[in-house]
């Protein structure tokens, strides 16, 4: 029977640092481990207090852990942040192969002639995804290995980040212990679990709205074309909450979770009774049962979704069709806006997407996995559950900072082995 592997995703965000752990076996993925803490030391994707990081880091692992009853070794972790760029680049190299057959090695020297652009000092390269092999001018080629050609190009997609922000990120984990299996970008990671082939294909947005960043994610022709990361996110709409209620920023998102919740009912309720008229006996919100200790008074509904959280939605939807035509691809993404994240939840985010953007628009929960799924199944969960199948399809990633010797438990581990192993070789 073969050893089940462990995987380990570790979505770090503005708001909240998600762990989610699962065992892979027979390509089916269970989860056995999540945890969700608040996360501190970070803003807006970036670390900005590495004590604070690390303690949130540590308390989410220990109670993945727990609850797995497995200890972790190393991990994918999410990065983004405004400072992730993208590119696209072209590679082209002549086929080495004998009978001018496309071998494994000519496609890796494509990817790497592609590969050689001029990254500054202070970027480094995250993902260097192929988009489509060209086989002697013949287009749209998806696999060349085995194929006859003389001359193989490739179009790929290169997404790139500060350095440092990387680092800062990265050491991060391995002040806690762990190794780094690889590092992706949350858009691709949230596109993993919450895209399917045919919207891949037709041409999709997708579309992560976190706590202080927004992840766009282009696919045209089964393939990413274009990422950029927009700084901002959910908690601007709880910030307008605060600044025009006068009050606290808790009180400002328990609030709009409240709002949030209360459109989601009345829309079933309007589904299920057929009628339309459910919202207007109630435009008062009721903030009896949400323990606020400040006095804010009556609320009223309307005030509240009209005059301050749809100018703030418009805002975000502005935006992401502003990138969709800076990259050239207004009017080719028949599958629309996919959104995810922990602030897709938000009311009126779908209304005032379509309206906007004159696109389709659905609201996407993680799927591809299974075990610990009701704890699970929530937008916010995207890119966690991304990471875990990102990382079960890719069986060795040689992590691109801090290669070399283990850190933490890993260091720990290898020297038990050793002191074993020379255990068995004395007499």
């Amino acid at each position: 029977m073969a050893r089940e592997k462990i995987i380990v995703g570790f979505d770090v965000g503005s708001s909240k640092i998600s762990t989610l752990i699962a065992t892979s076996s027979e390509e089916t993925l269970t989860v056995i481990g999540v945890s969700t803490v608040t996360s501190k030391g970070i803003r807006k994707g970036q670390v900005v207090d590495i004590d604070e990081a690390v303690s949130s880091i540590a308390e989410s692992l220990e109670a993945a852990e727990r609850m797995g009853g497995v200890s972790v070794s190393s991990c994918f972790i999410s990065v983004g942040g405004a400072h992730i760029s993208s590119v696209n680049s072209r590679g082209v190299v002549a086929v080495a192969g004998g009978e001018n057959e496309i071998g494994e090695d000519d496609v890796r020297r494509v990817i790497e002639a592609a590969q050689a652009i001029s990254v500054p000092s202070s970027r480094e390269i995250i993902h260097v995804i192929p988009r489509d092999y060209i086989v002697d001018s013949q287009e749209g080629v998806k696999d060349p290995v085995g194929m006859t050609g003389v001359r193989l190009e490739v179009e790929t997609h290169i997404i790139t980040g500060a350095a440092t922000a990387i680092r800062n990120l990265v050491k991060c984990v391995q002040q806690v212990g762990i190794d780094v299996d690889g590092l992706v970008f949350s858009g691709i990671a949230s596109a993993e679990s919450v895209l399917t082939d045919t919207e891949k294909e037709l041409g999709v947005a997708l579309v992560d709205i976190g706590g202080g960043t927004t992840d766009v994610a282009l696919f045209v022709d089964g393939s990413i074309a274009h990422s950029v990361v927009i700084p901002i996110g959910g908690r601007n709409i709880t910030n307008d909450l605060a600044i025009g209620l006068r009050s606290s920023l808790e009180t400002a998102e328990k609030i709009k979770l409240a709002l949030s919740e209360k459109e989601r009912r009345l829309s079933e309720e309007e589904k299920e009774n057929s009628i339309s008229k459910v919202g207007k006996k109630e435009d008062t919100l009721d903030i009896s049962k949400l323990e606020i200790g400040e006095d804010i008074g009556t609320l009223s509904r309307k005030t509240l979704t009209e005059g301050i959280i749809k100018p703030r939605l418009t805002e975000i939807s502005t935006l992401i069709g502003m990138e969709i035509k800076r990259a050239g691809f207004a009017g080719l993404l028949p599958a629309g806006l996919v959104i995810t994240g922990g602030a897709a939840s938000t009311m009126l985010l779908s209304q005032v997407g379509k309206d906007v953007l004159r696109m389709p628009v659905r609201v996407a929960e993680p799927r591809g996995v299974i075990g610990l799924i009701d704890e699970i199944s929530s937008p916010a969960y995207s890119t966690a559950v991304g990471l875990l199948l990102y990382g079960e399809k890719i069986s060795v990633v040689a992590p691109r900072i801090g290669v070399g010797l283990p850190h933490g438990r890993g260091l720990v581990e290898l020297v038990k082995k050793l002191v074993t192993k020379l255990r068995g070789l004395l007499p």
